[in-house]
C-alpha cells in the first residue's frame, strides 16, 4: 500500500482524469464565462493534442541529449578541448534567439507543420544539456579517472563507466531543465500549423475566448509538473546508484 502514498502516482492519475473529463466540462466553462457561445475547444481532441505535443518535445529532446551530450564529451577531450568556447557560445546564441524568430527562418525552408517547431525546440534545449554535461564531467574526481586508468581501463571504459556513469545525475538536471522548458515552448507551434496543446491557447487568444487559454494552459502545465517530477525520480535513482 506504500505505493498509494506516492503523489507522482496521483499527479498521472489526475492528468489522466483531466483529459477524460475535459470533453464533459463545457457546462462548467459556460459558468464561469457565460459571454462565450463556444466555451469548450472542440477542433481537436484533448488526448490527440496532448500526443502530438508529447511528439514534438519527445523528439525535440531526444534531438537535443543526442547533441549536447556528444558536444559536451567531445569537448572535454584532449582532442577537442580547444573547441569547448566555440561551442559554449554557439549553443548560448541559440538560446538566446527566440523561438518565434527561429519558426519565421524556419517555416519557408521547411514548410508549415511539425518540423520547424522541432528545430526551434532543439535548438532552446541545447544549452541546459551541454551545461549539465560539461558541469558533470568537470566535477567527475582526478583520483576516479587515474584510479580507473590504473586498472587498465580504455578511453572508452573511463568514458562510459566512469565518467558518464558518476557525471549522470547532473546531466539528468540539465536534461530535465532542458525538457520542462520545451513542454512550455511547445505551445507555440500551433502558430505554424502544428498540433499541440498550444492550438487552444493561440486560437482563445486570436479570439479574445479565455476559457480556451485556460484549457490549454492548464494542461501545459499539469504535463511539465508530471514530467519534473519523473525526471526527479530519475535523477535520484542515478544518485543513489552512484553510491
Amino acid at each position: 500500500m506504500r505505493w498509494l502514498k506516492d503523489p507522482l502516482l496521483w499527479l498521472v492519475i489526475l492528468y489522466l482524469a483531466l483529459l477524460s473529463a475535459m470533453p464533459y466540462s463545457a457546462p462548467l466553462f459556460a459558468h464561469w464565462f457565460p459571454e462565450l457561445a463556444r466555451p469548450l475547444y472542440q477542433q481537436d481532441s484533448f488526448w490527440q493534442l496532448t500526443l502530438a505535443h508529447l511528439f514534438l518535445v519527445v523528439t525535440a529532446s531526444l534531438l537535443a541529449i543526442v547533441i549536447g551530450v556528444g558536444s559536451g564529451v567531445a569537448v572535454t577531450r584532449r582532442s577537442g578541448r580547444a573547441f569547448r568556447p566555440l561551442i559554449e557560445t554557439i549553443v548560448a546564441a541559440g538560446q538566446t534567439v527566440p523561438p518565434v524568430a527561429v519558426l519565421a527562418i524556419a517555416v519557408p525552408v521547411m514548410g508549415f507543420g511539425a518540423w520547424p517547431a522541432i528545430v526551434a525546440l532543439l535548438l532552446y534545449g541545447l544549452l541546459p544539456i551541454l551545461q549539465g554535461t560539461l558541469a558533470g564531467i568537470d566535477s567527475v574526481p582526478a583520483s576516479s579517472r587515474e584510479i580507473a586508468r590504473g586498472v587498465g581501463m580504455n578511453a572508452w571504459q573511463r568514458l562510459w563507466q566512469v565518467e558518464l556513469a558518476l557525471a549522470a545525475p547532473v546531466i539528468i538536471a540539465g536534461i530535465r531543465t532542458s525538457v520542462i522548458i520545451n513542454i512550455g515552448t511547445a505551445a507555440i507551434a500551433s502558430t505554424v500549423g502544428a498540433k499541440s496543446l498550444g492550438s487552444p491557447v493561440i486560437i482563445g487568444l486570436s479570439g479574445f475566448n479565455t476559457a480556451y487559454v485556460i484549457q490549454g494552459a492548464l494542461l501545459v502545465a499539469l504535463l511539465a509538473i508530471v514530467s519534473d517530477r519523473l525526471f526527479e525520480r530519475l535523477q535520484r535513482w542515478f544518485s543513489l546508484n552512484e553510491r
